[in-house]
């Protein structure tokens, strides 16, 4: 891991090395009330199971679990934990500055082999006194995690690092996104169409256009993320470095014929990758 007082490489350039956003290394959580934090805790677990709630339902749903909260709050967290873009919301219309809208490429389409499409999704991870962000890249037909990224903010920078990454390894013929402001932006997408490669986005409101995603962030949730629950930036990096290496390595899937990702994105049995 990364070594502060190291004499001759910077921490930028370990961060750099390790393929960790540097953002990662320098946060400090920041406090949140503990009634926050347990709310925000309750929202991950439900939207992790219903990720087609939005406001609305997800308020309705706390006050089945004994919390009687104003939508406006809920509202707020929600934004707060990254889950703004999964529903829809008014003026979506309404041309942004650098944002060019791309149609869904993805309806009817067979996935017959790797590295045919790739995507990507970001989600929220809670710690004692704040939150980070993980974002990750899938293949589709493989369900490999080529890459994954943590940070303190969901600006851009940990996701164009997480594609970059990725785009070491292969090139993928069509990238589906959902329409967050990451995955829109200029800087993200100019890179992809620099590869050539197509660009597909969800449709706003439908979460399920980006189903593999959702599965991939139910299984590290559930298998990793709730079990564990993480003290720190540093432990959390630690323990899903340990656990995609494990995903995609051992742990055997029902859907791709009881084979683990390693195997069917690279056609060799017991073929172990680290990245």
């Amino acid at each position: 891991m990364i070594e502060p007082t190291h004499r001759s490489i910077s921490i930028a350039r370990q961060c750099e090395l390790l393929g960790l956003a540097r953002s990662s290394f320098y946060y400090e959580p920041k406090p949140e009330s503990e009634q926050n934090l347990k709310l925000m805790q309750m929202l991950d677990k439900q939207f992790t199971t219903t990720p087609f709630y939005g406001v609305r339902r997800m308020t309705a749903w706390l006050a089945t679990q004994g919390e009687a909260v104003n939508p406006k709050r809920v509202r707020r967290l929600m934004r707060e934990m990254g889950l703004e873009s999964i529903y829809p919301k008014p003026n979506l219309s309404k041309a942004k500055d650098n944002v060019r809208k791309y149609p869904y490429l993805l309806k009817e389409q067979e996935i017959t082999v790797p590295n045919q499409v790739w995507s990507t999704d970001i989600t929220y991870i809670s710690l004692p006194q704040g939150h980070i962000y993980l974002v990750a890249v899938i293949d589709w037909y493989s369900r490999y995690v080529l890459s994954w990224e943590l940070s303190n903010t969901m600006d851009v920078t940990f996701c164009l690092s997480a594609l970059d990454r990725a785009l070491t390894q292969n090139t993928p013929k069509i990238f589906n996104t959902d329409q967050g402001s990451q995955f829109t932006s200029l800087a993200f997408t100019s890179r992809l169409e620099q590869k050539g490669i197509a660009i597909s986005q969800d449709g706003r409101g439908r979460a399920l256009d980006n189903i593999f995603v959702e599965r991939l962030w139910r299984s590290v949730k559930y298998e990793e993320v709730y079990p564990k629950a993480y003290t720190s930036v540093k432990e959390a990096m630690q323990e899903l470095d340990k656990y995609f290496h494990f995903y995609n390595n051992v742990r055997l899937h029902q859907s791709l014929d009881y084979q683990t990702p390693a195997t069917v994105h690279f056609k060799q049995p017991n073929k172990e990758v680290h990245m």
